[in-house]
């Protein structure tokens, strides 16, 4: 079963997980807007970019080793970021194979 990697959950996201708390974000879009935050990061990880920026400005022309620290909180947000999409990702995939194969079952016992 072939997914759109861009196509929105087709299933609740709190099925299989009742009491699963929804992601929000930290940085309002004010205060990212503030921060002429580029377009492509404004993400679950604003704020840690926004402190690494705030970093690099302060510490200049000190910033590469001054702020390493807040580069590296960004990093790891970014990175488990991508490991939460990936599982979303898998667990779609997993729950439209899932819900084939009972549609299929379901068409073999009608016919039967």
């Amino acid at each position: 079963a072939a997914k759109d990697s861009a196509a929105l959950p087709t299933f609740d996201p709190h099925l299989g997980f009742p009491e699963r708390k929804e992601r929000v974000m930290t940085a309002t879009h004010q205060e990212m807007n503030e921060a002429q935050i580029p377009y492509k990061f404004r993400d679950y990880c604003a704020h840690h970019y926004i402190m690494w920026m705030k970093c690099r400005r302060d510490k200049f022309p000190f910033s590469i080793s001054g702020c390493k620290h807040e580069a590296h909180e960004w990093n790891y947000c970014e990175h488990l970021d991508y490991i939460m999409r990936m599982k979303e990702f898998e667990r779609e995939r997993r729950l439209l194979s899932r819900k084939k194969r009972i549609e299929e079952q379901a068409k073999i016992t009608i016919e039967t």
